[in-house]
């Protein structure tokens, strides 16, 4: 009886243990997370497609309800140059935590806006 009951038990542990086990959707995010490329980011290869995905919601065209457009390039300069691109997105400063009322970007993505910040911020 008691050997039934320890097989059950283990089958269970075992069963349980397979649905909690890494996903591969947790197996893509620590890929991304190893091939974090920051040496030479590119403008329109890694920035553009953050901002599209993250940013251009709120912060696009003459008529952006934040009053920020940063589809255009010359205001997006000055928010880099002013320090606030990169405060908004580290959350660090005196400027609204970006994505407002959101978690904060993956770590990739931050460290490759603050890459290509340091870089000089080139439109290339």
């Amino acid at each position: 009886m008691n050997r039934k009951f320890l097989w059950v038990a283990l089958g269970i542990s075992s069963f349980v243990l397979y649905l909690t086990s890494c996903s591969k959707e947790s197996a893509d995010k620590l890929a991304a997370a190893a091939t974090c490329d920051t040496a030479n980011v590119s403008y329109s290869a890694q920035i553009l497609p953050i901002l599209q995905d993250n940013c251009y919601t709120c912060h696009q065209g003459s008529g952006a309800p934040s009053g920020i457009d940063l589809s255009n390039f010359a205001i997006l300069k000055a928010h880099v140059n002013n320090g606030d691109l990169v405060s908004a997105v580290t959350h660090n400063g005196s400027v609204t935590p970006m994505p407002e009322n959101a978690p904060m970007l993956p770590t990739c993505e931050v460290n490759t806006i603050v890459a290509w910040v340091h870089q000089g911020a080139l439109n290339n």
